[in-house]
């Protein structure tokens, strides 16, 4: 069996590192454990901490059997953690190191760099649990609110991933990040989450599919970075994350076209042609298709902020190093060390937005990173429209420029439509709620939030999924509230 395949569950903590083997980690890590019981507890998902679930647990990292199904109270789920199969004798694949045998440890000029990476990492991951943890009260569905807590533990190992790696490998220092992550709460006015996204408010179940379409993407694209780090252990934490991460990108996705799904068929039961004529629409007890538009804009754009600037010096310092890659670094064809490369970046000049082809591609690794992004979302918006079109419904959703309501790097200080228009203050303040959800959209989607909690119903605004979750049949019951 290759190296760390299995997954040791005798002990408090489940995993294939041989935590046995390592005293001092292992008593770093039963000590943070109680703490981040209580987190749980505290912050996870409200009112249901004694329901019995029915959740995947990880076994093994097999892609081919890594995960069983079974009932468990979520404060007794099995996190622990896992890193993907070593592979003997990896290179470096990228910046000044290529070439080298992978790092075991860590190289003591790096050691702040790294830990500055997996703290960030690691804090996103507390962040959206504590977003949705009142989420479970309104679920449209049975099925609905496993998929929500199935996202939520799992989130909670990531947080784990990030701990074990802080304390094996950073020593005091880690065990202070480790207890930090603990302390800080979304949208906490004193303590608040590291990066601005965890900090807004989930306050729907809209929201929270869009959110993990768009802002779990997110974390897609910077575990692929990381996952090509020359810190092997790392990298393996990340691979492995990258199997769990999947699932939460399918629920988004398949969320979002659920409701587009039950939006339209309402709309041709009623005979009604015009998707914008919103009255009528929400007469039906369903999500116009407009405000599905705004909801997307909103969380797009708060995503694409969590890529930073588009010109950034800690990214090519981090990429030289050999600590994060570019997306699917493996994968491209150049020299992985992009010296002398240069890679185009949009910029506001004189009231214009354009493309500056000079830039050195070190430098501009967040806007390629963002790029590819981009160009993942636009699949899944493509296969939405597909439902729409279908449906023969005259509306297409589209994804707003990057340029759009951004408050972090270039377009900061500017204000740009949808179609990456430049525009002043008062064009924005004029049009803003025809691109933005407003308080009204808010309060009609926060109306329809009522729980649906009878097996194999479903909430009038989204339709049913197509296949059950482990393959259960529509009528499963995916949560036992009452056990």
């Amino acid at each position: 069996m290759p190296d760390g395949m299995n997954v040791d569950y005798d002990g408090l903590i489940p995993n294939n590192v041989d935590l046995n083997a390592d005293a001092r980690v292992k008593k770093a890590l039963e000590t943070w454990h109680p703490g981040y019981i209580d987190w749980w507890k505290d912050m996870g998902p409200e009112g249901f901490q004694e329901a019995l679930v029915y959740l995947r647990t990880a076994v093994s990292v097999d892609p081919k059997g890594w995960a069983k199904f079974d009932y468990v109270r979520m404060p007794e789920y099995k996190w622990g953690i896992l890193l993907a199969p070593r592979v003997e004798g990896r290179l470096i694949g990228f910046g000044a190191h290529k070439g080298e045998p992978a790092w075991q440890d860590i190289p003591g000029e790096y050691r702040g760099m790294l830990r500055r990476l997996m703290v960030i990492q690691g804090d996103t991951e507390p962040a959206s649990v504590e977003q949705q943890r009142h989420l479970g009260k309104t679920a449209p569905s049975l099925y609905d609110m496993r998929n929500l807590f199935q996202v939520n533990v799992e989130e909670g190992r990531h947080l784990w991933a990030m701990v074990y790696l802080l304390q094996k490998y950073m020593g005091r220092d880690g065990r202070e990040e480790a207890e930090e992550l603990l302390r800080r709460r979304s949208g906490d006015a004193d303590s608040p989450r590291m990066l601005g996204a965890f900090n807004e408010q989930t306050p729907d179940w809209v929201s929270f599919f869009m959110f993990t379409f768009f802002t779990d993407r997110d974390g897609k694209m910077q575990l692929e970075a990381l996952a090509q780090s020359g810190f092997d252990p790392l990298s393996r934490t990340c691979r492995f994350m990258l199997t769990e991460e999947a699932h939460h990108m399918f629920v988004g996705e398949t969320g979002v076209q659920r409701i587009i799904e039950r939006s339209c068929e309402a709309m041709r039961a009623a005979g009604i042609d015009d998707p914008t004529d919103t009255d009528r629409v929400r007469a039906l007890g369903v999500i116009d298709l407009p405000t599905l538009q705004r909801k997307m804009n909103l969380h797009f754009s708060l995503t694409l902020d969590l890529f930073g600037s588009e010109v950034s010096t800690n990214a090519a310092n981090a990429y030289n190093a050999g600590l994060k890659g570019r997306y699917r670094e493996d994968k491209l064809e150049d020299d992985h060390r992009l010296i002398d490369s240069t890679y185009p970046v949009l910029r506001c000049k004189d009231g214009a937005i354009i493309r500056d082809e000079s830039v050195p591609a070190l430098s501009a690794l967040n806007m390629r990173l963002r790029d590819d992004y981009v160009t993942d979302c636009q699949g899944g918006v493509n296969r939405w429209n597909k439902v729409i079109e279908r449906a023969g419904i005259p509306f297409r959703l589209t994804l707003p420029h990057v340029a759009f309501n951004r408050r972090i790097g270039e377009f900061a200080a500017i204000e740009a439509d949808p179609e990456g228009r430049v525009l002043d203050a008062g064009a924005w303040a004029a049009n803003r709620d025809r691109w933005l959800p407003t308080a009204d959209d808010n309060l009609y989607v926060t109306g329809l939030m009522k729980p649906v909690d009878a097996a194999g119903a479903y909430a009038s605004w989204i339709a049913a999924p197509k296949v059950g979750i482990d393959n259960k049949p529509g009528h499963f019951e995916y949560v036992k509230l009452w056990s």
